[in-house]
């Protein structure tokens, strides 16, 4: 499903209504019954139930207004509050009002001075309320009088429904720059829109509903937009079916270079995952005299002991054994519980030059980077990256914030600065790739913020690589799988009590509901 900017979402509109000759009226009655649609499913019925529209001048307002016709046909007591002069609506928006008017229905103007009152008053005796205020044409901050309705809306018990995308934010960045409404429900059309599945914008989205009001498919689907929202069947279609005749070498080796000396734990996971993820063979590679205790703990893979330095760690002698165990090998990943010893990161730095296989590159391998980012350009194999914020600010000399401010941006240059994909973790992961497509991951929850989560993610990757997937579907297939598990370990056992173990426990089950098609967001 594609993500869209304001400006790609207004040219969408144009091209309907100019080249494809569907009236604005029309779209704007499709919305408004969508929205509809959606009130319908939370509260099961309409009839007799109170509703508090606020509706803003422009077309967001008119499909409020059309919200409020169909929820007063259908049995609906709706008090619509305007926060403009009816005078200043125009267009359709314009059309709608009238026709609420025609009906004998009244309005009530909050814009007038005792309009805060009016609200007070209208929140006393109200089911559900509409947020039609403001649409993904919106910037900057709303003014004071409305910011004030806004925190009302918010300080209210009342389930609140957002028409297309919450009034104060806004729609690029999903940043508020004052007073925002917080909803339960938010009803977009035709996409999501960038601001409504990044954070903040998610959180002050609540639960989003990505719905059709009858846009033509080739004006959605378009590839020009390149920002895709990760879905559980988009995931399933890239799986193919097993063959009857397979053997374990029919879906790939995978070689985990990870652990040090306390920290094989991190290189349990990872090689669990890719194991969890399908891949038909996994080595651990590690510090020798962690070999014994990693062969110990985990039954499926084979292990392998390497040079170490005296405090455990990978020791840059490990260099020929490693590549010689790559000829054995489909895919690399390294870094998970490596540490950063300098004859470690000496390892690391001579590796990636010389692979011959594609390389998941996590953790204490990215830190080996910081500084020296120039040897990314010289890999000659197809590379992930999979960096936390703070990885990704050492990569790139910024700090923690400046990589949260421009998560988007930062993910699309650095595929495209060093040609590979980028998985940029965190709320709402994204993954960059060299050609300047993104893709965001609605999946995964705070519970998810726990040691070993990460080792998951970079094994299962690799797994999902080592079986044929592109870099650019492993990385993504991996991280919404990832999260998938999560949410289903979070929903059984909380997200206090979630560890990486309960992610890895649970994967199976994410994997099978993705390519069964449920449990989709």
């Amino acid at each position: 499903m594609r993500i869209a900017t304001a400006a790609e979402m207004k040219q969408i509109d144009r091209r309907a209504m100019e080249q494809y000759g569907i009236p604005g009226v029309v779209l704007m009655e499709n919305a408004g019954l969508r929205v509809v649609e959606v009130i319908q499913d939370i509260l099961k019925e309409i009839k007799g139930k109170v509703f508090t529209i606020l509706v803003g001048k422009g077309n967001n307002g008119g499909d409020g207004l059309v919200v409020a016709r169909h929820l007063h046909n259908r049995g609906g007591q709706v008090k619509v509050l305007l926060l403009a002069d009816p005078e200043e609506f125009q267009g359709d928006a314009r059309v709608n009002l009238n026709i609420w008017q025609k009906m004998e229905q009244p309005v009530y103007q909050v814009n007038q001075v005792n309009g805060i009152n009016i609200v007070k008053v209208a929140l006393l005796n109200t089911d559900l309320i509409v947020d039609a205020l403001y649409g993904t044409g919106f910037r900057g901050s709303v003014n004071e009088k409305t910011g004030r309705v806004i925190e009302l809306i918010n300080a209210s018990p009342l389930p609140v429904v957002a028409v297309d995308i919450p009034s104060g934010l806004e729609a690029d960045t999903g940043r508020a720059n004052g007073p925002c409404i917080r909803a339960d429900h938010t009803v977009t059309f035709g996409l999501p829109k960038i601001g409504l599945v990044v954070e903040p914008g998610a959180g002050y989205a609540g639960k989003l509903h990505v719905v059709d009001i009858s846009l033509p498919r080739t004006l959605t689907e378009s590839k020009e937009i390149p920002r895709q929202l990760l879905t559980g069947e988009m995931i399933a279609s890239w799986f193919k079916p097993r063959q009857s005749d397979a053997h374990k070498g029919s879906y790939g080796r995978v070689l985990v270079l990870a652990g040090s000396r306390g920290m094989t734990g991190a290189a349990r996971m990872a090689a669990k995952a890719a194991l969890r993820a399908g891949a038909g063979l996994v080595t651990l590679a590690l510090p020798e005299s962690s070999q014994p205790e990693a062969a110990a703990a985990i039954d499926e893979a084979m292990t392998r002991g390497l040079p170490e330095t005296t405090e455990g760690t990978l020791a840059a002698a490990a260099l020929e054994p490693v590549l010689a165990a790559c000829r054995s090998a489909d895919v690399l990943v390294t870094g998970p519980g490596i540490g950063t010893h300098p004859e470690t990161v000496e390892l690391i730095r001579a590796l990636l030059p010389r692979l011959t296989i594609p390389v998941v590159i996590d953790a204490d391998a990215l830190n080996a980077l910081a500084g020296a980012t120039d040897l990314l350009a010289k890999l000659t194999v197809p590379a992930i990256l999979t960096p936390h914020p703070g990885e990704m600010g050492r990569l790139l000399d910024l700090t923690v914030a400046e990589v949260q401010e421009n998560r988007l941006d930062l993910a699309r240059a650095a595929a495209q600065r060093w040609n590979l994909v980028t998985v940029l973790k965190g709320a709402r992961t994204v993954i960059g790739t060299p050609d300047g497509s993104l893709y965001i991951n609605p999946t995964g929850n705070p519970g998810m913020a726990t040691a070993g989560s990460g080792d998951v993610l970079a094994g299962l990757i690799a797994g999902l690589l080592a079986q044929g997937f592109s870099p650019e579907r492993a990385a993504a297939a991996g991280v919404y799988l990832h999260g998938a598990a999560g949410d289903l370990a979070a929903g059984r056992l909380g997200q206090l009590s979630t560890m990486a173990g309960d992610i890895l426990e649970f994967l199976p089950e994410a994997m099978q509901s993705a390519l069964n098609k449920t449990n989709l967001p």
